[in-house]
């Protein structure tokens, strides 16, 4: 039995305060994945203090190289392949290829909810193997929500298998997802074998995907709630009737000749103006310069009671007439009123509306706000946002344009934009199938082979370099960075060796292939509630211990930890995509559990046969 020493009781203190707050979330994930690293470098130095001063028997070592290995994440292949992979999506992407996929799509699908579900999960899987299915989803979901609003379907029936499908696809190939990276790379150094080749586990990942497929098709397809009816009019679907309204300046009210930004936007009053008709024209952001004038009719967003001392106050009439989505799109009879949603990363996060001058930063305004089923829509301004919240917003056809091209939001539906470079389609898919070919057949590393094509990218102009650093999620390339010390630390310390003591106990009355799925299943569990990139690190070098005390192929038990960590379904913050519809679907917290949960379970039985079927135990 491994002897508990301070340098393992150290290891775990830090691992117990990671897992309450990547659970928690006071803070973002990569913001805490950097505090670990750091963390890990001060306990060294200050244990050598406490010892030269008598206070510590020894120092503390949990890396052999100092300050190397603490900061070895930031030059990881990993995390460097992880980097190069967002940038090969997004070349992709600019082209509009997968769009155009979605436009072809529709034509067949019509009203029926089998074939727009079919339609999803068959195209989202094959793609999310080979881009990353965290970008797949968020290229997808504004073709799913138009899907689903053309067949009159309800959006909940379709987004969450979104999401699920993108894991299952996810794990068909090496750069399907940043955890089978960085599996693979945890793996190699710890064992010394060679990393994992391209499709390596494909024939597994098809097993995963098919049975997946069969289950939101059937079992799942009834599970899934529709929480957000068939959409006719946004404003319905937000349950905006109570809270738009118009009203009329009268001749005598006390607003004549005062600018729109004195008189009605800077004030205490909880209302957002949406738009100003003055006769046959009709006015969106920026208001705020305007002269008001009598006649003027303005559509605001309000409630009822603040409505009611509105009119008193400010010699305001109310136009009796219920605001449509057709009203507020008047301006210039385009798109002006789209659901966004706030995505990981999104420097919004944490900010409200006010102290991110949202109106003033966008154009746009805020008239409701949908945090998984909750509906917000009044003092919305001081509301901290989270990732998935689904803004409904209202702006100009250039101001919608413009957040759809920001990475803080995904703009949910379909908008019509001209900066595709269809002429670019058959370069950058093709530099994509380049670096899966000189990956494959192990011409390059993986690592090399991506950056080579992301260099591509922008030699043959498929990405402007000013479209780099945008492409990348840095808060996924901070949180590998921040973790892989964690690994490290694990495994010199010993606690990493403790642990799969504790689970070789389980070997003595369970047969192997149970061992196999205690791991698969412990792993669920803990991605369900911190990152998945967090649970690779952590789990994997416990699996290679146990695996070798067992006598078993350590690349099994990886396989298991790997698959495990790549498919959380049984809650919205276990995987990103999962955030991504959380908002859009209107789900409950519980709506994951309920469809998830049984999944998780089919999905551990097969992925553990599948293992030791593909890849022999011992």
């Amino acid at each position: 039995m491994v002897a508990i020493t301070p340098d393992i009781l150290v290891v775990f203190a830090v691992i117990l305060v990671a897992l309450a707050f990547f659970a928690t979330e006071p803070v973002p994930v990569d913001v805490t994945a950097i505090g670990v690293m750091v963390s890990l470098m001060l306990i060294q130095p200050a244990s050598e203090a406490l010892a030269s001063a008598g206070m510590l028997g020894a120092p503390i070592v949990l890396f052999e190289s100092y300050p190397g290995d603490a900061l070895s994440g930031f030059a990881n292949t990993a995390t460097l392949t992880v980097l190069a992979m967002f940038i090969l999506s997004e070349g992709v992407q600019r082209t509009g290829i997968i769009q155009l996929l979605g436009a072809k799509i529709s034509t067949f699908t019509g009203d029926s909810e089998l074939r727009q579900l079919g339609a999803t999960v068959g195209v989202v899987g094959p793609i999310s193997g080979f881009i990353n299915n965290t970008a797949a989803v968020a290229i997808l979901l504004p073709m799913v929500t138009d899907l689903a609003d053309r067949g009159q379907t309800s959006p909940s029936k379709l987004l969450l298998p979104l999401s699920y499908a993108s894991m299952f696809g996810g794990m068909l190939t090496l750069i399907g997802t940043s955890t089978n990276i960085l599996a693979s790379d945890v793996y190699s150094r710890i064992t010394g074998e060679a990393p994992f080749t391209m499709f390596e586990f494909t024939a597994l990942g098809a097993v995963v995907m098919a049975v997946g497929i069969v289950y939101l098709m059937t079992i799942g397809r009834r599970l899934t709630p529709a929480r957000i009816e068939p959409r006719r009019d946004l404003t319905e679907e937000f349950e905006m009737a109570e809270y738009l309204t118009e009203v009329v300046v009268r001749e005598d009210s006390p607003l004549v000749g005062q600018q729109v930004q004195r008189a009605l936007v800077e004030t205490d009053f909880d209302v957002d103006l949406l738009q100003l008709i003055r006769g046959e024209s009709v006015f969106l952001e920026p208001l705020g310069p305007k002269e008001i004038q009598p006649g003027d009719v303005f559509t605001l967003r309000t409630d009822r009671n603040t409505l009611v001392e509105l009119l008193d106050v400010e010699g305001l009439d109310l136009v009796p007439a219920t605001v449509t989505e057709d009203e507020l799109e008047l301006a210039d009879r385009g798109q002006n009123l789209v659901e966004v949603v706030v995505a990981p990363g999104s420097a919004l996060v944490g900010e409200s509306l006010a102290s991110a001058s949202f109106r003033q930063r966008y154009d746009a305004t805020v008239l409701a706000l949908r945090r998984g089923g909750e509906l917000i829509r009044r003092r919305m301004d001081k509301l901290p946002l989270r990732v998935g919240d689904t803004l409904l917003v209202q702006a100009t056809v250039e101001s919608i344009e413009r957040l759809d091209n920001n990475r803080n939001f995904i703009v949910a539906q379909e908008i019509e934009r001209h900066d595709y470079r269809e002429s670019k389609i058959p370069v950058a898919v093709g530099i994509v199938a380049g670096v899966v070919a000189l990956a494959a057949l192990d011409f390059l590393p993986i690592v090399v082979a991506a950056l080579l094509g992301a260099l591509a990218m922008v030699a043959t102009k498929c990405l402007r370099p000013t479209e780099l650093y945008d492409a990348v999620q840095w808060d996924v390339i901070f949180l590998l960075a921040g973790v892989i010390p964690l690994g490290i630390a694990m495994e010199n310390s010993g606690a990493a060796e403790l642990l799969a003591e504790l689970v070789v106990m389980s070997g003595e009355f369970l047969p192997l292939i149970a061992v196999l799925g205690v791991f698969y299943f412990v792993t669920a569990l803990l991605t369900n509630v911190i990152s998945n990139n967090a649970s690779v690190v952590l789990m994997i070098p416990v699996a290679i211990e146990a695996a070798t005390t067992l006598g078993a192929d350590p690349f099994s038990f990886v396989l298991a930890v790997m698959f495990a960590a790549s498919t959380a379904f049984m809650t919205p913050v276990g995987y990103q995509t999962n955030l991504f519809v959380y908002g859009p679907g209107g789900y409950k917290f519980t709506d994951y559990i309920r469809v998830g949960g049984p999944l998780q379970l089919l999905l551990g039985v097969v992925t553990t046969i599948g293992v030791a079927y593909f890849f022999p135990l011992t």
